[in-house]
């Protein structure tokens, strides 16, 4: 069950590396879906949280380019959408009985 806890979690974060949009927030929907297990489930609706508010983000930041400060903040989002779920994913592997949360998120979820 510990294993299979690590499995689904560490794949709910580290769904964002896969270059689909679809695929990326396809993986934690269907495990939140599919899993009974309410850590992996957590871990799921955080992970699409994430994905949420980097979207969200995204567009705000891409809006603000228009004014000279977008592309800076664009720079730091693509830093913290590569490290933040690697930093996830460890977390849940370390210690599968907690659910990672993510610092600096809108909690849609």
């Amino acid at each position: 069950m510990n294993e299979q806890r690590k499995l689904f979690s560490a794949l709910s974060h580290g769904a964002i590396f896969f270059s689909s949009l679809l695929v990326s927030i396809g993986i934690p929907i269907a495990i939140l879906l599919i899993n009974n297990d309410p850590v992996v489930k957590a871990n799921a609706l955080e992970s699409l949280n994430f994905h949420i508010n980097l979207y969200i983000y995204g567009a705000i930041f891409g809006l603000l380019v228009f004014i000279g400060i977008g592309i800076p903040l664009l720079i730091l989002l693509g830093i913290a959408s590569f490290v933040l779920p690697i930093i996830a994913i460890v977390k849940v592997l370390s210690n599968p009985d907690q659910p990672y949360r993510y610092p600096f998120l809108l909690r849609i979820f």
